[in-house]
């Protein structure tokens, strides 16, 4: 008996939709005209890679809720003023990151066709400045704005948008390095139901710290290197931010534990604190005080000097802890960790990265009691052998994450023990110099969810390790098989399985040639970043494969490479997405021929690096021209 799915709703339609992954949703609207409706009509996001078909999508979406534009590499004012003026009335959130050739007119113009407009990320645009914070001033309904390295962002453009969205909630002012107190003061009097904010590496003084302690409802506080505040300026926190639960005060270099101290007494309902390379130790007036931090989740002390007591009192004073990070600290042994595992049994997040004098017998510890464990970071923790790895398999059943790397113990067996971890996601090996393709069978044939597999300098592995987890790792998107130097086509070649890889890095394999490269691309159509810095022996075909396949490509990596004028050309022509291109000591290719590839791909670059003698050979009127179109050069 057959059901006719023409007796099904629109509704019932929409919420079986509803159910299905992302990649699934293209094949659901190629069944019919009906699914292709209601596809239509139930897309509340998308992401934008070409400009030129923005109009259409924004008609053919109405109900679109988060537009993404930041890969569009020629999104420009022009594009913006052709939009029909209906197509992006429903528009909460607006991604317009790295659009450096998006000015004042164009962002006024989306802010005014995106009338409910919530969220707008302008990060990375480093020619967005005073004008262009007037321009998105004028949608008033904002809540959310991002501002990350905006480089010619000053206290004038920042009071345009404070006093023209003075409802803002979270605000993202990161490496906004023309920013001072005068812009701070005004956006902590104006926005006073600000619950996120981020400054982390501005110039501001204790002064900012006052401003912000009287805002009453903020809960997020990052300031990461903040180098001119020290512990009189988070004094002012201590009776301020009553609301406060989370703060990253991470290598602020006059930041001292005292400060730390003032900022635990103040706000016994902190449930996140970051002092990582600020703290010098885990003296005993912290201790004392963090023990009213009952619902304290996380703890990042890295590079403070600790004692095993210290972290027995710390752990049973803190038994919600589930993310604590000790990198680098000096006096972890296992007998600290040990009783830190024992009394936090719902850690889920650990960073014991660079602590050497921690061996297996704080790994079985950990792994024994912390069954929840999804996070486990290991780099350079030479005293971990097979024992140590043989815990983590038998016991850390939802791990996540394992950073394993430029560890000397880890070998085959250590990994076959690893590989038992099913649902791993991601696994870091750079640097492991006993691992071979006896270890890399294991992985790929058990650890089929794996999305990151670092193999830097993994000096071991061979073509057929290689070729295993080419057939077992099927979801991989990143990998890193850098300075492998045993390495040849015949297993670059097998890479071409992994259909979802999008970050690739082979550089220094100079065992390869064009025909591997050429069939590498050919099965990873979704590649964005490719790095071949090294690669000496890859000859014109496997640049030819590479432009006429991998479309797709976002930055490269082409240092010391053999491309010649004609490949080079038709590389920078067919990338289409191209923004981030290394082009340093190559030693085939022309000034002339230089000039023509930048000429072909100017209105979409974003970063250039170029060998520095070009800046006097290569025409004023193509390096103004990228200038003008937002890109920015860094001559090597």
């Amino acid at each position: 008996m057959s059901l006719s799915l023409s007796v099904l709703s629109e509704d019932l339609l929409a919420r079986v939709y509803g159910f299905l992954h992302p990649p699934c949703r293209k094949t659901w609207r190629l069944v019919s005209r009906e699914f292709h409706r209601v596809d239509s009509l139930s897309r509340t996001s998308i992401k934008i890679l070409r400009v030129e078909f923005l109009p259409l999508l924004l008609l053919k979406y109405p109900n679109l809720s988060s537009l993404d534009l930041s890969v569009c590499p020629k999104l420009d004012d022009d594009v913006v003023l052709r939009l029909p003026s209906n197509g992006a009335v429903s528009i909460k959130s607006l991604n317009l990151s790295r659009a450096t050739s998006l000015r004042a007119r164009g962002l006024e113009t989306l802010a005014r066709l995106c009338r409910g407009l919530e969220r707008v990320d302008v990060s990375h645009c480093w020619g967005f400045g005073d004008r262009e914070a007037a321009a998105i001033s004028v949608a008033a309904g904002l809540r959310e704005v991002r501002l990350d390295k905006c480089l010619s962002l000053s206290d004038v453009g920042l009071a345009r948008i404070v006093l023209g969205c003075n409802n803002l909630k979270k605000i993202s002012l990161k490496w906004c390095m023309e920013i001072s107190d005068l812009g701070i003061d005004l956006l902590c009097k104006k926005c006073k139901n600000l619950r996120s904010l981020d400054v982390s590496y501005l110039k501001i003084t204790n002064d900012s710290m006052r401003s912000i302690a009287l805002l009453p409802r903020l809960e997020v506080l990052d300031m990461v290197n903040c180098p001119l505040v020290d512990d009189d300026g988070l004094e002012y926190l201590e009776n301020g931010c009553p609301l406060l639960q989370e703060i990253d005060v991470t290598r602020c270099e006059r930041v001292s534990l005292s400060g730390v101290v003032s900022i635990v007494r103040g706000h016994p309902d902190l449930q996140h604190l970051k002092a990582s390379h600020c703290v010098s130790e885990v003296s005993l007036s912290f201790l004392q005080n963090i023990k009213a931090l009952k619902h304290l989740k996380t703890l990042w002390i890295d590079g403070a000097r600790v004692s095993d007591s210290s972290l027995l009192t710390l752990s049973s004073s803190c038994r919600s802890l589930t993310d604590i990070g000790v990198s680098k600290c000096e006096g972890v042994t296992d007998i600290g960790m040990t009783g830190l595992a024992r009394n936090c049994l719902n850690l889920k997040t650990l960073n014991l990265a660079c602590c050497g004098f921690v061996t297996d017998a704080a790994i079985c510890a950990v792994t024994q009691s912390c069954r929840n464990l999804e996070t486990l970071k290991l780099e350079s923790c030479h005293m971990i052998t097979e024992k140590g790895l043989e815990s983590i398999g038998c016991y850390s059943k939802y791990l996540q994450e394992l950073d394993l790397t430029d560890c000397y113990g880890v070998n085959d067996r250590g990994l076959e023990y690893v590989s038992k971890c099913s649902n791993l996601l991601s696994l870091k090996l750079g640097l492991c110099t006993n691992i071979s393709d006896k270890g890399m069978f294991h992985i790929g044939s058990k650890c089929s969810k794996l999305l990151e597999l670092d193999l830097y300098r993994c000096s071991g592995l061979g073509d057929d390790g290689l070729a295993a987890i080419s057939r077992g790792c099927k979801s991989l998107n990143r990998l890193i098989i850098s300075y492998c130097g045993e390495l040849t086509d015949t297993g670059v070649e097998q890479i071409r399985q992994l259909e979802n890889l999008t970050h690739l890095e082979l550089r220094g394999l100079k065992n390869i040639t064009g025909a591997g490269l050429a069939a590498a691309a050919c099965g990873c159509k979704k590649l964005d970043y490719l790095d071949l810095k090294k690669c000496e022996n890859i000859d014109d075909s496997g640049f030819w494969a590479l432009a006429y396949f991998a479309r797709n490509l976002r930055q490269i990596n082409l240092c010391y490479c053999s491309v010649s004028d004609t490949a080079l050309c038709m590389l920078m022509s067919n990338l289409s997405r191209v923004q981030d291109v290394d082009l340093v000591q190559l030693n085939r290719l022309s000034v002339e021929g230089s000039e023509f590839a930048l000429r072909a791909c100017c209105n979409r670059l974003k970063k250039l690096k170029l060998f520095a003698p070009l800046r006097f050979l290569l025409s004023s009127e193509l390096l103004e021209m990228l200038h003008a179109r937002g890109c920015r050069i860094r001559w090597d």
